[in-house]
């Protein structure tokens, strides 16, 4: 089986790389509920190879070849993002695509937490803020392909659980009877977060997991960092654990000019807890339905009352 799987990388690495390549026997990366990571090296080079899973989070998640599309863009407008080496529509009977492999920390925990990266959650609000800007930035024609977001996506998918929830269903109720003015139409990242970056001792490496962009307000990015989900156990520091929102909002509106009020931010924040609440519930169902039998997944079915009760306490600030 591990010669099999070896040798359909090689295979795909060296169509991708336009020369006969030597790699690495590849490596299932821990993690990844939605996509398999694979790294590998070909000829000294280290790859990350992004394979569709079983199943996806939401239904609404993008292909890999429009991830990948996506990766490329933001690539090629000086985000701090992986270098895209192609597209592979079948790796082993699924779909996937190389990038490069950058070196650094994603797991949100050691980020928020561990000594050796004490300097780095100093400069992360500023430097998440820039790149939010970078990808903000981008022209709409450049990914027309995607989708534009809706409210209305939570409701369906939350039926589709099949189960009474109401922190969840007054959540949405309220976003829907409080939405702020609308703003122009930006390329969302749609999971703008600590545990999506890639960051060393001095901050930002690169952002990752593009899976969900799409077209947006551009503060429903910008507040999605705020979950308390993210904050990986530091809740006290609002901004992903790392630290606070000020920063984080002065230096966006600075580079876009868009002037966001912390009250968007508030209404957002909510949004983005509805959504996680959401997530998790579907991601049980995968488990629970047999279409990928997974612990991870059935825990993150358990954790969803935690953020339904943070749902809870957001409507009691905002009310």
């Amino acid at each position: 089986m591990i010669a099999d799987v070896r040798e359909a990388f090689q295979q795909a690495l060296s169509e991708v790389l336009g020369r006969e390549v030597e790699v690495t026997e590849p490596v299932l990366l821990p993690g990844g509920a939605s996509k398999e990571a694979w790294a590998v090296d070909a000829d000294g080079e280290p790859l990350l190879v992004r394979r569709a899973a079983v199943g996806v989070i939401h239904r609404h998640t993008l292909s890999l070849a429009d991830e990948y599309a996506v990766l490329r863009v933001a690539y090629e407008a000086g985000v701090k993002a992986p270098r895209p080496y192609g597209y592979v529509a079948d790796l082993a009977g699924r779909e996937a695509f190389v990038m490069e492999r950058l070196r650094g920390e994603t797991i949100g925990r050691r980020i928020v937490q561990r000594p050796e990266f004490a300097e780095a959650r100093e400069a992360l609000p500023v430097q998440l803020a820039e790149e939010l800007a970078k990808i903000h930035a981008i022209p709409l024609e450049r990914v027309s392909f995607l989708p534009e977001a809706r409210l209305e996506r939570m409701v369906e998918e939350l039926d589709e659980v099949g189960e009474p929830h109401p922190a969840i269903e007054l959540g949405l109720w309220w976003l829907r009877e409080n939405r702020p003015p609308p703003r122009p139409l930006v390329l969302a990242h749609g999971d703008y977060r600590i545990g999506n970056v890639v960051v060393d001792e001095e901050g930002i490496v690169g952002v990752l997991d593009w899976e969900f962009a799409h077209l947006d307000d551009p503060v429903r990015d910008l507040a999605f960092g705020l979950v308390r989900a993210w904050r990986f156990g530091v809740d006290e520091k609002r901004l992903g654990g790392i630290g606070d929102v000020e920063p984080y909002l002065e230096r966006y509106n600075d580079l876009t000019g868009f002037e966001v009020r912390p009250e968007e931010l508030d209404y957002w924040e909510l949004a983005g807890n509805v959504g996680w609440a959401i997530g998790c519930l579907t991601q049980a169902q995968r488990h629970l339905s047999g279409q990928d039998r997974s612990v991870e997944l059935a825990i993150l079915g358990r954790l969803g009352a935690e953020v339904e009760y943070e749902i809870c306490h957001l409507l009691e600030k905002v009310s």
